[in-house]
């Protein structure tokens, strides 16, 4: 007979599911959860109805913001937000891109005043035919979001 290994259900914290199969790194580094001492488990290509393979990571202890779970978005447009509290399900949102993020994206172009002054970073977010494309305030250039460097 084998033993299955399970995982005990979240008491209070945060379950990010339909994360699309392996992008639960990116959000995990979104998250700074590699500084989060509480535990956390990241599981990659699970197997999906709505989707062929997805991840999905679980955060005891830690109630993500609405600000976080849209930064959420930039890389998994499709993740959903579970916040658990006594082990009970009592929010359930999708992640929403958001329309910009500041000095969150370090800007690609090496010409950009970004990398020369110490200025903020400001990307306007829009979804693009390709993916998730952001484009600097300042030097104007757009990039892919997987063209980018996320701050952490």
């Amino acid at each position: 007979m084998r033993k299955a290994l399970q995982v005990k259900p979240l008491e209070n914290g945060t379950v990010i599911d339909h994360i699309q199969a392996g992008r639960a790194g990116k959000v995990s580094r979104i998250l700074g959860l590699e500084n989060f001492f509480n535990m956390w488990i990241m599981a990659c290509n699970l197997d999906s109805k709505a989707i062929e393979k997805k991840d999905m990571i679980k955060i005891e202890g830690r109630e993500l913001s609405s600000q976080e779970s849209n930064l959420i978005a930039l890389v998994a447009p499709n993740a959903t937000i579970s916040i658990i509290k006594e082990g009970e399900v009592v929010e359930k949102r999708k992640v929403v891109l958001p329309a910009s993020v500041h000095n969150f994206i370090i800007c690609p172009n090496p010409n950009c005043i970004t990398n020369i002054e110490d200025v903020n970073t400001n990307f306007k977010v829009d979804k693009g035919d390709h993916g998730i494309e952001v484009e600097c305030c300042f030097c104007e250039k757009k990039y892919l979001i997987d063209g980018v460097k996320i701050r952490t």
